[in-house]
């Protein structure tokens, strides 16, 4: 529930990363090819099977994500961030991966793995 009360917070935080020069652009083009993996209609596990197809979107995302924020360095996040500090140093997106990944087969989470540290 909290994180959903912090999301315009995390929309925030998204888009000013990706407008700031200060980050990398293959940081900024992992996040935008996640996107649009979401957003396009095939995928490696497809969105119709019930759960599993979520995965995959998921784990890609926040793969790419974590590598964005971390990447950027505290300071920059930081200028973006209007929520309190201490709720962002408890924002894991690590948990969210660790458990989309559990539901992939070992194989595709090596790949997405890969992807994600490009």
């Amino acid at each position: 529930m909290d994180t959903i009360r912090q999301l315009p917070n995390y929309v925030r935080l998204l888009f000013g990363l990706l407008r700031d020069g200060r980050v990398a652009t293959i940081d900024k083009v992992l996040v935008g090819a996640a996107i649009a993996y979401i957003i396009a209609p095939v995928d490696l596990i497809p969105d119709w099977i019930p759960f599993l197809g979520e995965v995959d979107d998921v784990f890609l995302l926040v793969t790419a994500l974590q590598r964005l924020i971390s990447n950027a360095g505290r300071s920059v996040v930081m200028q973006y961030w209007l929520g309190d500090p201490a709720e962002l140093g408890a924002m894991n997106l690590r948990h969210v991966l660790t458990a989309a990944a559990f539901f992939l087969p070992r194989r595709l989470r090596r790949r997405l793995r890969t992807i994600g540290r490009a």
